[in-house]
């Protein structure tokens, strides 16, 4: 009988994000999604002779913010080089990119999975341009050509092949693009192609140290596919040697709705680029006060905010993580409690109400109508007693989003939402449904106290749900003694 070996997924990410500079990485062509082809174009993204390339500083900059908040080494001393492939739809004919000095190396990024936390090392962070985009399907006979895109910045984040399952695949690309998110690096919308993954894996036998030939996927447009691709091929290539049979390095495609991948080509070494310094960009040095300034630019991350969440503001663990998972809500969370201390009730309102018409409208929170400071003012307005949370929530606050002009109390006095708490407009109605419900007046009395909540709904019924039910109780209890 045939023994059966266990296998384990060696898997190292490299992972293109376009940075959110307003022009190309080298000349002022204008960045923009969705424009119509080859209108971002000029005789530099062309290649027309003699023209000549000029760097971005902003893009410097951002691959230097991103390098030290993955705690990155940086390179002081830099260069581009050419990296001499075939691109059709680069019009040079080679890409300019960093070989031997990238802007920053080692560092890593820190995952959890399963409850276990975990460093994934990173090999480098590098500049470079992207390509154009190649269109095959627009007419019979040929393949359509994009420049727009030609040029674009781009940092590729290299990881050592430190992972070592899909899940941590998964929760390394989640990770990753929050933390460009929250730098303001890239905007990390894979559907677009402005963050880009390529996998390499390959297996061996657990106990083994030798790394297996290693297969690269290219372009997985999302996190979820890269799960998937993970999934798939180290399949394959535990079935392959399981027959028997060589693994050759290549690349390799992954069809999403087959769940297959598709060999492309047998991959190239790096001395197939054949690098060279570029001799029409000059060596760049990056001084300490530039890199400084850098430094003290980058915003607090998820981590930091979550132990101010957790300690100075006593919110739970999941309700941090949940606030702080988008940088833009963890913003308006924080521009809620320039308002109120009662950080609590911020937080349901943000998890609850807000996300919920969030979800429901597919926006972000930057098209939600209402300001941080009306947020609060609800709160105060529940805290005060002037409203319920049910009548804020589901009444008050559609309200508002359709007049988003309008002050919260006196929006709630004109839709007639104010609470009653005083005794005297309470008491008439409280009589009414004791004396209406005697007899579970008297099973209250023998002990069945859960009938009391049945009082309470009848009073709020005949308030149409203006009562104020902490005072309601109250005078219940008072009367129910007797």
């Amino acid at each position: 009988m045939a023994v059966k070996h266990i296998y384990e997924t060696v898997i190292g990410l490299e992972v293109h994000a376009q940075l959110l500079t307003k022009s190309k990485l080298f000349c002022g062509d204008a960045i923009a999604y969705g424009a119509a082809p080859n209108t971002h174009v000029s005789p530099i993204t062309l290649a027309h002779p003699g023209t000549l390339p000029k760097m971005n500083k902003k893009a410097i900059e951002f691959a230097v913010k991103m390098g030290l908040a993955c705690h990155c080494e940086i390179e002081k001393n830099n260069y581009f080089a050419r990296k001499n492939y075939f691109y059709p739809d680069l019009p040079k004919g080679y890409q300019i990119s960093q070989h031997t000095t990238p802007v920053c190396k080692g560092g890593y990024i820190s995952i959890k999975v399963n409850g276990t936390e975990r460093k994934i090392r990173l090999n480098r962070i590098h500049m470079e341009e992207d390509a154009g985009k190649s269109i095959h399907d627009a007419d019979d006979a040929s393949t359509c050509i994009d420049l727009n895109r030609a040029g674009t910045p781009l940092i590729e984040i290299v990881s050592e092949p430190d992972l070592r399952s899909a899940d941590e695949t998964y929760a390394y690309l989640t990770e990753l693009r929050k933390l460009l998110r929250y730098l303001d690096v890239c905007d990390g919308n894979m559907e677009e192609g402005s963050l880009r993954c390529d996998v390499n894996i390959s297996v061996r036998r657990e106990g083994e140290t030798r790394l297996g030939t290693k297969v690269e996927i290219k372009n997985l447009n999302s996190i979820r596919n890269a799960k998937r691709a993970v999934e798939v091929e180290s399949k394959r290539l535990v079935d392959m040697i399981e027959r028997g049979e060589t693994i050759i390095q290549q690349t390799r495609s992954f069809d999403a709705d087959r769940s297959v991948t598709i060999a492309i080509r047998d991959k190239e070494d790096a001395d197939d680029y054949r690098y060279f310094a570029d001799p029409d960009l000059t060596p760049f040095l990056l001084e300490d006060e530039f890199i400084d300034r850098i430094r003290q630019s980058i915003p607090a991350l998820q981590e930091e905010r979550i132990k101010k969440y957790t300690g100075q503001w006593q919110l739970s663990e999941y309700d941090s993580q949940v606030l702080t998972e988008e940088k833009e809500i963890a913003d308006y969370f924080e521009a809620i409690v320039q308002h109120t201390s009662n950080y609590k009730a911020a937080s349901n309102w943000m998890t609850g109400p807000v996300r919920s018409w969030l979800n429901e409208n597919n926006k972000e929170i930057d098209a939600f109508p209402l300001s941080a400071q009306k947020v609060a003012e609800l709160i105060q307005l529940v805290e005060s007693g002037k409203l319920s949370f049910s009548s804020a929530s589901s009444r008050l606050l559609p309200y508002l989003i359709q007049h988003p002009s309008a002050q919260p109390e006196l929006a709630a006095i004109e839709q007639n939402l104010i609470q009653q708490s005083d005794a005297s407009s309470l008491e008439p109605l409280i009589d009414e449904v004791l004396t209406k419900y005697a007899e579970k007046v008297q099973e209250y009395k023998k002990g069945k106290k859960g009938v009391l909540s049945l009082f309470v709904g009848e009073v709020m019924k005949r308030s149409k749900g203006k009562a104020d039910p902490k005072v309601t109780n109250e005078l219940l209890l008072e009367k129910l003694k007797a």
